[in-house]
This record gives C-alpha cells, sequence and structure tokens, in this order.
C-alpha cells in the first residue's frame, strides 16, 4: 500500500500560490495510478518511490513546475528535453500537462520500467583527444624513463599531468612543475601518487 509524507504537504503548502493546483493534481494522479507509490522528499523536492526506487519527481519553482521520470525518455517517448522542466516543458497551470489519462499511462510505463529493471540511458560526453603540449613532449624525449611511465598511463592519468602543467598561471610555475611531473614520472609515480 501507498504512503503519503507530511514533508510533501508541507512542501506544497509553502509553494507559490500558482504551483499548488498543479502539485496536488501530479500527486492524485500519481496515486491514483500507482496505488503502491511511496512519497519522500529527494533531491529537496518531492519524490515518487516504487519499491525502493525512483519512479518521478514534482518541483516547484518561481514561475514554473515540472514534472520529471527516472527514464523519462522511454516512458513518454520524447527524443527532446525541455531543461528543467522535461518533456512536459515549464507547467505554468494544470492545463500544461498531459491528460489524466495520458499522464497514468506515462506512470504505468515508468512501472513497467522499473520492474523490467531497465536502467536510465546517459548519453556519454566522449573527453575530447588529449593535446600532449609540445614543451611535454620535448621533456619526455629526453627522459626514457619518464616517457615510458606516461606511455603506460591511462588516458586520466596522462590528462593530470597535461593539465597541471597548462594550468600554470606563469611560465615559471609551469617550468617548474614541468620539472616535477617529469621528477615524478622517472620515478613511476601518477601525478597524485601522495594520495594513493
Amino acid at each position: 500500500m501507498g504512503t503519503k509524507d507530511k514533508r510533501v504537504d508541507a512542501y506544497i503548502a509553502r509553494s507559490a500560490d500558482f504551483a499548488k493546483p498543479i502539485l496536488v493534481h501530479i500527486r492524485a494522479v500519481v496515486h491514483d495510478a500507482c496505488p503502491d507509490v511511496e512519497e519522500a522528499i529527494k533531491w529537496s523536492t518531492p519524490s515518487f518511490m516504487y519499491r525502493g526506487s525512483p519512479l518521478g519527481m514534482m518541483a516547484a519553482f518561481k514561475e514554473h513546475c515540472a514534472l520529471r521520470f527516472w527514464n523519462e525518455k522511454l516512458v513518454t517517448g520524447e527524443t527532446a528535453n525541455a531543461g528543467s522542466g522535461g518533456v512536459f516543458g515549464r507547467v505554468t497551470k494544470v492545463s500544461d500537462l498531459p491528460s489524466k489519462k495520458v499522464l497514468a499511462g506515462y506512470i504505468k510505463r515508468a512501472i513497467e520500467l522499473k520492474e523490467q529493471g531497465v536502467k536510465p540511458q546517459r548519453a556519454k560526453k566522449p573527453k575530447p583527444a588529449l593535446a600532449v603540449p609540445v614543451d611535454l613532449t620535448a621533456a619526455l624525449k629526453k627522459n626514457k624513463k619518464a616517457a615510458a611511465t606516461f606511455e603506460s598511463f591511462s588516458p586520466s592519468h596522462r590528462r593530470e599531468y597535461v593539465e597541471w602543467i597548462t594550468d600554470a598561471k606563469s611560465d615559471e610555475t609551469r617550468v617548474r612543475r614541468m620539472a616535477q611531473a617529469i621528477e615524478w614520472m622517472a620515478e613511476g609515480k601518477s601525478r597524485h601518487w601522495k594520495y594513493q
């Protein structure tokens, strides 16, 4: 059996007047479509949980409300994401939401995905190729041990050294960091070896 959380009541009560009917409507539709839903406050907003994992959330902002689902694009079939409002956009009145029937269908689809164990899809953003500065390349050519260590590092360890050197604010600091980096790499040490 589902549960309601008094903290959600308080959240709705302190929301702006335009937001109260929207939040009450969303809450009622969620509970009608999923009698086993449990409410919680997660990430400082009212969240709907199903069997211990997030199903969706609603939030009130200064000038709009938002309704989000955990696997939103799979739940709604939408491909565009409209910022903080999600696929529903910035909700400023109840009529901005889909009908109760459509919304209940989304909730039931979200439950199906949870029961199937489908995880949210996250687009991986590849990091740009690492550009090793010319002066570091020249210094590595002069020290074979350091060069071998640098080549054996994972891309993230290489990036740590490159960023540390290139982030120097002055040429003097850059030269000092370069010398230190070559010394550490010649000893087989990663950039943050002190913390390993």
